[in-house]
């Protein structure tokens, strides 16, 4: 069974908890199919935004896995890069989705961001210009340890951002979570910039999927959903989403009240 044991509405957001991470990813999978689906039928053609990182890993799986979606009128794109990073990095975000989802499924087009570009700010403008060319369907998101969306941290997170991507320096819970997840050797490793879509765009979209499982995600679930709606926690704000969902295992839950 996918079914939430528990369901309900933080301000605009819709919460559902499962019992189980198995349970919570095949229907965040189900939910995102649903979208795609309709997006295809309607206009014959969808476009998503997908996150990436060991908590995507069972989500992803089991939406590449799943029939009924014509990936061939599917157009992708991600929400961050490491700068001066390439894709053979096994770190590289660009290489996560290309093997785990462009790989599998043959989209129509995965649009890469490349954080070794030899000119960032115009690597940064093309790509602004694809996500703006026509509505955004989905969006596939995390919420990372230190309360990020993308790789909008506490710090440089701005909830009203005039830009569709931006420049960023990486707080040490951030690179340090990178770390935990086994992506680099130490903390020295990992790069101090990137490359992220800001909020205002990963908002800007017809449908939000927030998959955030595991113990190490369980205070900043908690401050997503019990404090307050601030950039101290960007997850926060999903909370003003009437279009978000946010998937809960039992031990991302585990702290909320």
């Amino acid at each position: 069974m996918s079914a939430p044991t528990k369901q309900f509405q933080k301000d605009e957001l819709d919460v559902r908890i499962f019992d189980s991470i198995e349970a919570m990813a095949t229907d965040a999978a189900d939910e995102a199919k649903k979208t795609l689906v309709s997006a295809i039928t309607e206009r014959g053609e969808a476009r998503a935004i997908i996150a990436t990182g060991n908590s995507q890993d069972l989500f992803l799986d089991k939406l590449t896995k799943l029939d009924g979606i014509d990936w061939s009128k599917v157009t992708l794109f991600h929400m961050d890069e490491y700068l001066g990073m390439s894709i053979e990095h096994t770190a590289s975000f660009r290489k996560y989705l290309k093997d785990r989802v462009a790989d599998v499924v043959n989209p129509a087009a995965m649009h890469l961001l490349e954080g070794d570009a030899m000119e960032p700010m115009k690597a940064i403008k093309t790509y602004s210009s694809l996500l703006n060319e026509k509505p955004i369907d989905i969006c596939c998101l995390g919420i990372g340890e230190n309360g990020h969306i993308a790789f909008n941290d506490p710090a440089v997170a701005d909830f009203e951002d005039p830009e569709v991507l931006k420049f960023v320096k990486l707080d040490e819970k951030c690179r340090q979570q990178q770390v935990g997840e086994g992506h680099f050797p130490n903390l020295d490793a990992v790069p101090m910039y990137a490359i992220t879509l800001t909020v205002p765009t990963l908002c800007n979209v017809g449908r939000m999927i927030c998959v955030v499982p595991e113990t190490r995600k369980a205070q900043a679930a908690k401050d997503s959903l019990e404090g307050p709606i601030a950039t101290s926690c960007p997850g926060s704000f999903l909370r003003t989403q009437k279009q978000a969902s946010l998937f809960l295992d039992p031990d991302s839950a585990s702290l909320l009240s």
